[in-house]
């Protein structure tokens, strides 16, 4: 069994003051060439986040912004270490946040962020999904939502052939660890990847059922899948997954600079990522932007996003190994997750989320029982719209909800 004990963030002084001492020593592009006006009166993002955007955001962190205020606040959410043995390759100290619901009968959720977030992207919806008295048939939760490996406050990989096999045997030793031998999952991003080993491996018996907003699944063909592909021949697009596309090839031509990198020389950019704060913030940054759909981001969110990457247990170069496992794992782990399992699944479909394939496509994937789509929302949709996430999993799982015979042995009657 696991040692779980206590945890709360608590960043050495030393170290919050070389950040500032780096930040007043950075050295900024001319913005006179680069801070251009787009069509639209506003500054233009077509070569990267405005440097006077940076200049903004850069003296804030340095000045004003107050990490001691955001440990606070993270630290009122119950935080915990569970040290994990992972098959040969020793213990693995994952961090998370666990809040149980005081409601009897609620479903152990565990919570799989992505990138470029952290498990703080979990914090709007924990509260949420804890509370409510069942007088409706929706369902409760408890929540555990851990620092991936690689990132927050877990442990570094340490191991080049660590892989999303590894991913999914840690989290659910951790549930296991937590007393939950069965559980749901909700996870985007990289979280769906992880999500989806889990489900292969897991599931039906530990992983009853899982909810995505990014899902990715294969072009159904007559060969796979003949019924599929001759309803798909039969249906036409809707305006909604026609957008979808468009978004999709705009994404596929102009936004994964970032993806390549990443996955063939993460360790070329880490340095700069681990030397640079300044760096580190504009890699960010430009994704927050770019990947939400029109959400007002404060400075002090922003600067939270990138302070946790910053301050993390491993460094922030460090999330570049789950990316390079992406595409040199035997098979890659696109292809490792396309095929169909038989796990009952959800999905949420945002508009401005990067990959919008049609939604018949999902059915490639596993038993599909929810489908829910939102005109507004992008990639980061527990932070960006955590009342959709919410809700689907309340409906999702509901005592009438599609889900509810996969999580029964779960409730109590």
């Amino acid at each position: 069994m696991a040692a779980i004990r206590p945890f709360r963030i608590n960043v050495p002084e030393a170290q919050v003051e070389r950040l500032h001492q780096k930040l007043a020593l950075c050295d900024l592009p001319n913005d006179d060439s680069l801070d251009a006006i787009s069509e639209k009166g506003s500054l233009s993002w077509a070569r990267g986040p405005p440097v006077s955007e940076i200049k903004r955001l850069v003296n804030t962190w340095q000045t004003s912004y107050d990490w001691r205020k955001t440990e606070a606040y993270l630290n009122t959410f119950p935080q915990f270490i569970a040290s994990v043995d992972i098959d040969r390759f020793g213990i693995y100290d994952i961090h998370h946040i666990h809040k149980r619901s005081p409601i009897s009968g609620s479903i152990p959720l565990l919570f799989l962020h992505g990138w470029p977030g952290s498990f703080v992207e979990g914090t709007k919806i924990i509260d949420g999904l804890g509370q409510g008295d069942g007088a409706d048939g929706t369902r409760t939760f408890h929540v555990v939502a851990p620092s991936l490996i690689d990132f927050g406050f877990s442990s570094p990989s340490r191991a080049a052939e660590f892989s999303f096999e590894q991913h999914a045997e840690a989290y659910d030793k951790l549930m296991s660890a937590l007393g939950y031998n069965e559980y749901v999952i909700q996870g985007g991003d990289l979280g769906c990847l992880i999500t989806r080993y889990m489900a292969k491996k897991y599931g039906p018996s530990r992983c009853k059922a899982y909810h995505t907003n990014t899902p990715a699944p294969s072009e159904p063909n007559a060969s796979t899948h003949p019924e599929l592909h001759a309803e798909l021949l039969a249906t036409p697009l809707t305006d909604a997954e026609k957008r979808g596309l468009e978004r999709t090839a705009t994404v596929s031509a102009e936004g994964m600079g970032y993806y390549k990198q990443m996955t063939t020389r993460p360790l070329t950019i880490g340095y700069s990522l681990r030397d640079s704060p300044v760096g580190l913030l504009a890699w960010i940054y430009e994704k927050l932007r770019a990947w939400s759909d029109g959400y007002p981001w404060t400075d002090e969110e922003i600067l939270t996003w990138v302070s946790v990457h910053y301050f993390s247990t491993p460094g922030p170069e460090a999330a570049g190994n789950v990316y390079y496992a992406i595409e040199h794992s035997d098979p890659p782990a696109f292809a490792a997750t396309a095929e169909y399992v038989d796990v009952p699944f959800g999905v949420a479909r945002f508009q401005n989320d990067l990959v919008l394939l049609p939604k018949l496509w999902n059915r490639t994937l596993g038993p599909l029982v929810y489908e829910a789509e939102y005109e507004k929302g992008g990639h980061f949709a527990a932070w960006e719209r955590p009342d959709a996430i919410t809700t689907d999993l309340r409906q999702m799982f509901g005592n009438n909800g599609p889900a509810y015979e996969s999580i029964r042995s779960m409730v109590s009657a």
